[in-house]
């Protein structure tokens, strides 16, 4: 599947802030970002931590948001229900789906295990050429760095090869990464389906 238009982007992130007040500030800057871009926010339709920041801002910058969530998270993420898309779903399979139907591109700010699994499905569905859609890492402050460390050592390891090599975007900066997002779609709705950027800084 290839996308020819950016209008939605999910975002992955934390239900909780971190303790470095850089991953509550790139929450901000990346939702101002995508209400000034015009891009609708897809998330996991909650009010806490990043992905309450996230979506407040986009709301509060005049942007479209759709939060799908679960029934039983609506009180542990404190459900938000400002966002004009609200969708409650019966399980988290559902959710995940009906933010990968929903969104055009997919974007990871620092999170825990539930966001680190949200992008690694993302990514594994690229590899496995199930989609097109660009999965970008925000690499704010170094948080990612592990896993993409990891990553380089399942290459060396043999366990990604150039044939299942694992295609994504990094963007160290939040204001790279609407602009990142629109040159990958551009790029492969120009050179068709197999043309998935190789190189995963674009």
């Amino acid at each position: 599947m290839t996308i020819s238009t950016l209008r939605n982007v999910c975002v992955y992130c934390g239900s909780a802030t971190g303790d470095d007040p850089r991953y509550a500030q790139a929450a901000k800057s990346l939702g101002l970002a995508l209400a000034a871009a015009d891009l609708g926010l897809v998330y996991g339709g909650g009010n806490n931590g990043l992905m309450g920041m996230v979506a407040r801002t986009v709301l509060e910058a005049g942007g479209r948001v759709t939060g799908i969530i679960p029934d039983f998270l609506e009180k542990r993420e404190l459900m938000l229900r400002e966002a004009q898309d609200l969708v409650i779903v019966p399980d988290m399979h559902t959710r995940k789906r009906l933010m990968f139907e929903r969104a055009d591109a997919f974007v990871a700010l620092p999170g825990g295990v539930g966001t680190l699994e949200e992008l690694v499905e993302q990514l594994t569905w690229v590899q496995l050429g199930r989609h097109r859609k660009p999965v970008l890492i925000a690499d704010v402050g170094g948080f990612w760095r592990p896993l993409l460390a990891l990553f380089a050592h399942m290459r060396d390891s043999g366990f990604i090869r150039t044939d299942t090599e694992v295609h994504y975007l990094v963007a160290e900066k939040i204001e790279d990464i609407v602009p990142m997002l629109k040159k990958a779609i551009d790029f492969a709705a120009r050179d068709g389906a197999d043309a998935q950027p190789l190189d995963n800084r674009l």
